[in-house]
């Protein structure tokens, strides 16, 4: 066989072993998800991570962002604070994350956030954010100032009732403890006077010496801040007691609101958010953008509510604009970015960041709204 022959041979063995070794793995961008599968949060946590699944699903049907493939890590905190932290430092050193879109947890996306500025992980959060400079420098948030919840509900006793009492029912989590001292501070502005504050916590079976109190003090009104089942034992409770007090929650799931509103009646509302009135919004690019959103949503989880999986929805398409516009997939590029983003239409608002502003939604987006014959209707 002549050496020509040979060197041929080689060449055509070498080129069909190449072709049988396994396609090159394609690079991954990894998000984080420390959020409350279990515990008084789970309703929204497990929907929070199912809108950033279900948003890296579409992404990665389009290939992905920067060449890459999104994988989704998720750790559950147990909606407690040190099971967060356990849970972020995992997601760290094991599963090695680019950066967090962490949920609903405020106490243990706090507790954790020392630790994860210092590593340089970006966090977008569905809290508030936490109390320091310099761990806010590394967290954004996707839900808006705690104010806005709180003026929703006083807009509308100042503007369509005659109450002007009212009393403020919390739990013991920093987001409700923000709004009960927004609810104090502001009340007088809308003409309103807050009578009692009364606080309890996630796992009481019983809020009736709450409500008492409350109606003792002259109130007309509760303004429950807070998630979970309590909001049903509130109702109940308030049945039981024969209270005639309008009961006014905070955002929450529909599932949870629903048993309530069998309760009360029309003596029950809510803050909604613009994904969970969808079908009463007029057309806007608001609507066209909610709809992007809720056609792959109801698709795979049909009248399942929308909004805490919108905020997980708007986490990764946040971050994939930061990607984009800078480029890179690194921490520190993703982070600078983000806080040049603005006028971004996502699905629970506007939002506009800067380096003084890392919660971007500056313009209240909520509604008012009740649930008649087990259909949500914006209040008007």
């Amino acid at each position: 066989m002549s050496l020509q022959r040979n060197v041929a041979l080689m060449a055509v063995a070498a080129a069909m072993l190449a072709g049988a070794q396994p396609a090159r793995a394609a690079e991954v961008l990894k998000i984080g998800i420390s959020a409350g599968l279990t515990g008084y949060i789970a309703t929204i946590d497990r929907a929070w991570r199912d809108g950033v699944q279900l948003a890296a699903d579409a992404l990665n049907a389009k290939g992905g962002v920067a060449g890459r493939i999104i994988e989704v890590a998720v750790e559950d905190n147990r909606s407690e604070p040190q099971e967060a932290v356990t849970a972020y430092r995992k997601m760290m050193s094991s599963d090695s994350v680019d950066l967090f879109i962490s949920g609903c947890v405020s106490a243990g996306n706090f507790a954790a956030a020392t630790m994860v500025a210092k590593a340089g992980k970006p966090m977008i959060l569905c809290s508030i954010l936490p109390p320091q400079a310099s761990q806010v420098k590394w967290a954004f948030s996707t839900l808006p100032p705690p104010g806005f919840e709180v003026e929703k509900r006083f807009e509308y006793l100042r503007d369509k009732t005659k109450i002007r009492k009212i009393g403020v029912l919390h739990d013991p989590t920093p987001y409700a403890l923000l709004q009960k001292s927004v609810a104090d501070k502001i009340a007088s502005k809308y003409g309103l006077a807050v009578v009692d504050i009364e606080s309890y916590r996630q796992d009481d079976a019983d809020l009736s010496v709450q409500i008492n109190k409350m109606q003792a003090a002259g109130a007309e009104a509760v303004i429950k801040i807070g998630v979970g089942g309590t909001t049903l034992t509130a109702a109940k409770n308030m049945k039981q007691l024969g209270s005639t007090m309008l009961l006014m929650t905070s955002l929450e799931d529909l599932a949870v609101f629903k048993p309530v509103a069998e309760v009360l009646g029309d003596r029950f509302f809510f803050v909604a958010s613009p994904s969970q009135v969808f079908d009463a919004l007029a057309d806007s690019p608001m609507k066209t953008e909610i709809g992007k959103f809720l056609e792959p949503w109801r698709a795979k989880y049909g009248d399942r509510d929308p909004n805490w999986a919108s905020r997980g929805w708007d986490g990764v398409m946040l971050a994939v604009a930061a990607i984009q516009a800078g480029k890179s997939t690194e921490g520190a590029s993703i982070r600078d970015q983000i806080e040049k983003i603005a006028d971004f239409r996502g699905i629970n608002g506007l939002y506009t960041f800067s380096a003084d502003n890392h919660q971007g939604i500056t313009e209240n987006p909520f509604f008012l709204a009740t649930i008649i014959g087990n259909q949500v209707r914006i209040v008007q």
